[in-house]
Parts: C-alpha cells; sequence; structure tokens
C-alpha cells in the first residue's frame, strides 16, 4: 500500500507542477524563432542522457575503437543516416555492441 501511495503522490507532484505551464503554454501563440528552438530539445535530452554512457566507462574517459558503445553508436548514427529506418538502426547498434562486448570481453 505503501508503494501505491508513493506512485500516487509522485504523478501528483508531477503533474502539479507540469499542467499549470502547459496549460498556459497552450494559450499563448510562441514567436516562430522559439518554437524552432524548442524542436532541438528532444535530441539535446537524449544527447546528455546518452553521452555519458558511450563515452565514460568506470568513471574515465574511453574514446577508443575498442569501446563497444562507442563504436555501436557510431555505426547506428550511420545507418539511421543513411536508411532513415529506426528498427534497422537499433538492430544494427545493438548487433554491434552486444558483438564487440562478446569479442572484446574475452581478453
Amino acid at each position: 500500500m505503501k508503494e501505491l501511495l508513493l506512485v500516487v503522490g509522485m504523478a501528483a507532484v508531477t503533474f502539479g507542477v507540469r499542467y499549470p505551464v502547459l496549460a498556459l503554454l497552450g494559450r499563448i501563440d510562441m514567436p516562430e524563432p522559439i518554437m524552432r528552438a524548442l524542436r532541438f530539445v528532444p535530441v539535446a535530452v537524449l544527447c546528455a542522457l546518452s553521452a555519458p554512457m558511450v563515452f565514460i566507462d568506470g568513471g574515465d574517459w574511453f574514446i577508443s575503437v575498442y569501446n563497444p558503445a562507442l563504436v555501436g553508436s557510431v555505426v547506428a548514427g550511420l545507418v539511421a543516416w543513411k536508411t532513415r529506418h529506426l528498427l534497422l538502426t537499433i538492430a544494427t547498434g545493438m548487433a554491434v555492441f552486444i558483438a564487440m562486448r562478446l569479442f572484446f570481453s574475452a581478453g
């Protein structure tokens, strides 16, 4: 029962903080430069969340061709750029990441 109350409380706080801002912004016409800038927010957040996982290992920078996360990310980025196919991008990036983990962890 405590867990349910915790989840409901967190949902209420999250909703209570975000809804007034979204309701207000939904009624205001934002200038076009701001709307263009806001389109980059999801990409910026994704980069901010994923960059440490790709470039840092064990608290230290790990920029190398032996870094499975970095190589998988680069390959996935190239596949996404060339094909614009989400499932193929994810599958290729994960396949490269897993293959490198299997290949380079046997050392």
